[in-house]
């Protein structure tokens, strides 16, 4: 029975887990590409879940509350780009940082002005109910978003690997001089990254949004991607799934084992103590690329 227990907490983990990979992943497309943390990203959330549920309560269908609101998301993205961030190109990583900072702030006003500032409750039609599985009780809303993001992660890749500018991303990922003397466009090719970032932002909104209702402190779920990116590394997404798997089960398995001897409350912040640790040893991440100086 104690094996049992065992297993249910990690394996709620690890499916707590993969939402806060949802939120990473949107890190990880931007940085990738243009080395931007775009701190923004959880404000696009908030903007994406707003919409969709203001919408739906206006008596649109789902289908059509979920393109309208796509297509919004993915305006935002490109705007986002071309009239704050391509003016800075080449400036110094800490001024790119201040300027999505801004946006952030930018966004949830737009928000707050465009769809008000009374709480909403999200009904995506899943029922969290536990499931038994092997003996294990598992949230089925749990399983269900680590069915969408797994959804998610396979279109992407297919996208990056088999799309002409999946392609110019990787090789703009890789090197961006040598992406611009072949002839491929930054400008297109960040245009398409923060449009897949806003559609990432749709997708984990909707599911943070069912899963604590849809109210302005849901921006501050990217806070949760930040040990995610440090212990998976910040331009991998890989290393998203994985470092959210990781936080995930820390966060479960120190609350219920370690919790009772310190007076409890510990999920909330054990996961940035873990993350300062392995910044320590390995400052990369487990997946992220190791930065390289000649001196």
């Amino acid at each position: 029975m104690e094996w049992q227990f065992f297993t249910e907490v990690l394996v709620g983990g690890l499916l707590s887990g993969v939402m806060y990979s949802l939120v990473a992943i949107g890190f990880v497309l931007i940085y990738k590409t243009s080395g931007v943390l775009n701190f923004a990203q959880g404000a696009l959330l908030l903007f994406a879940a707003l919409t969709f549920v203001s919408l739906t309560e206006r008596g649109l269908p789902v289908w059509a509350a979920i393109l309208l609101t796509l297509a919004a998301m993915t305006g935002i993205g490109a705007m986002i780009e071309r009239a704050v961030l391509r003016p800075l190109v080449n400036q110094p990583p800490i001024t790119l940082f201040m300027a999505t900072l801004g946006v952030s702030y930018v966004v949830e006003g737009a928000a707050q002005l465009l769809w008000g500032t009374q709480v909403h409750g999200l009904d995506l039609g899943i029922d969290d109910l536990p499931l038994e599985i092997g003996g294990v009780l598992v949230s089925s809303f749990d399983l269900f978003a680590a069915a969408v993001a797994g959804a998610m992660v396979a279109a992407l890749t297919l996208f990056f690997r088999y799309t002409r500018i999946g392609l110019g991303f990787r090789a703009v990922a890789d090197d961006q001089l040598a992406a611009l003397a072949v002839g491929l466009s930054l400008d297109r090719i960040w245009t398409a990254v923060w449009t897949a970032a806003g559609m990432v932002a749709l997708v984990a909104g909707l599911l943070w949004g069912a899963r604590l209702g849809v109210q302005f402190s849901l921006s501050l779920v990217v806070l949760k991607a930040l040990p995610v990116l440090v212990l998976g590394g910040f331009d991998s997404i890989a290393g998203a799934i994985v470092g959210g798997l990781i936080v995930g089960a820390v966060e479960k398995l120190a609350e219920v084992y370690v919790g009772p001897f310190v007076g409890g409350g510990i999920e909330g912040w054990i996961a940035y103590v873990a993350a300062l640790g392995f910044l320590l040893i390995r400052p990369s991440g487990l997946f992220g690329a190791k930065l390289v100086e000649r001196v």
